[in-house]
């Protein structure tokens, strides 16, 4: 009877660990696939959204084309410029270029309320939601999957497998503020 436990049980009970374990492995692994594929979702949805945006302010600003060109001429050079002295001044004159955009913006009381560039506002805001929604989500799965993957004994089944850990998806600290779009 020991030597059935030793040589049958034993084995046994370490294979269906082992099964167990991998399979929750790559049930996190897919979940967490599952999560970026929603946030690319939703990342796609802004993206195609924003230029729709930029289109309803341009066709209020036809006498701003001046300073649309400024402000994208300022950001192409800040973003080439490397020397810190150079850069400075860029980042200054960028800065004021946006001030007056937002400005100019303000003068535009029919942009204020143009329903459909209201919608687009609205849109955007919806998308935002969405976004952070689907953010937690894939960071929660990622969390998961990589608490697997360091935690013994499945990190045995990881190594043995190639899991890898997953990145979260967050902003960086330079990124951080919340992007916004004033029109007064």
């Amino acid at each position: 009877m020991s030597y059935f436990i030793i040589f049958i049980v034993i084995p046994a009970a370490v294979a269906i660990w082992g099964v167990s374990m991998y399979n929750q492995l790559v049930r996190n692994r897919n979940l967490a696939e599952e999560g970026w594929s929603g946030v690319d979702v939703q990342l796609k949805r802004r993206t195609d959204l924003i230029p729709n945006v930029i289109e309803a302010v341009k066709g209020y600003m036809t006498h701003e084309r001046e300073l649309l060109t400024k402000v994208t001429d300022l950001r192409s050079k800040s973003v080439t410029t490397k020397e810190i002295a150079e850069k400075g001044p860029l980042e200054n004159a960028l800065s004021r270029s946006l001030s007056s955009l937002f400005v100019v913006a303000e003068n535009y009381p029919d942009l204020k309320a143009n329903q459909n560039f209201l919608d687009l506002q609205k849109q955007l805001a919806d998308i935002e939601d969405q976004i952070q929604l689907a953010r937690r989500y894939y960071n929660g799965t990622v969390r998961n999957l990589n608490i697997m993957i360091e935690s013994f004994p499945s990190n045995l089944i990881a190594k043995r497998f190639n899991f890898t850990k997953k990145e979260f998806f967050e902003i960086e600290a330079s990124d951080g503020a919340v992007p916004s779009v004033k029109f007064k």
